[in-house]
């Protein structure tokens, strides 16, 4: 059955959304010119506007301020997912939902992939951040579980479903990270994507 519709956000939920973005970005930036144990929280909040007040109203640790950029492709994708029609092959839903979250489009525009890079490509030095990916990869299998066992036709608690959830996921992690070691435009993003998901055919995932 399809996934059920989710209420629309409220006006205060969807300010919280776009200051944590807003403070996401900044953080981003700032790491990316001058690292991120050059950067303070203090930094953070005065580039994007907010008082350090605010700034820890949402954010525990100037690193999980960037926890909502690294996040965003993963929920756009989730989101995709779970709106394919009923039927759909689950490679086939794989392969366009990755490539429509890893577009840029109205909304999630190019540089934040862009932004994104800088900071996969900081993280072999910074512990912190690291946590902060994993975690955000963490929540994100644990959203794409029941979208993809109702995908795939599978027992959401069955052995099955699990592999194949942690499998996708980290098609599209390892994916993304591939990708923003080198120095390919954002479309390639998904045409990485579209390949190690096509690696992933096999008993758990039939051909589309």
């Amino acid at each position: 059955m399809p996934a059920p519709d989710r209420p629309p956000l409220s006006l205060t939920e969807r300010r919280k959304a776009a200051t944590q973005q807003e403070i996401a970005l900044a953080a981003a930036r700032l790491f990316a010119e001058h690292g991120a144990e050059a950067t303070t929280a203090e930094d953070i909040a005065r580039t994007s506007g907010v008082s350090l007040r605010t700034f820890y109203r949402y954010f525990r640790t100037k690193e999980d301020a960037v926890a909502p950029l690294l996040a965003e492709g993963s929920r756009r994708w989730v989101a995709l997912l779970a709106a394919t029609s009923p039927g759909t092959p689950p490679l086939t839903a794989l392969l366009d939902s990755a490539r429509a979250a890893l577009a840029p489009a109205p909304g999630h525009p190019a540089e934040s992939l862009a932004w994104t890079r800088g900071l996969l490509r900081a993280m072999p030095d910074d512990p912190a951040l690291r946590d902060v990916w994993h975690r955000v990869h963490h929540d994100a299998e644990t959203a794409l579980h029941p979208v993809l066992a109702r995908l795939a036709g599978l027992d959401a608690e069955g052995l099955d479903a699990r592999l194949l959830t942690a499998a996708a996921n980290t098609a599209m992690r390892v994916a993304v990270e591939t990708w923003a070691a080198g120095d390919a435009p954002p479309a390639d993003a998904a045409d990485l994507a579209g390949a190690a998901f096509r690696r992933l055919a096999g008993p758990l995932l039939p051909p589309a």
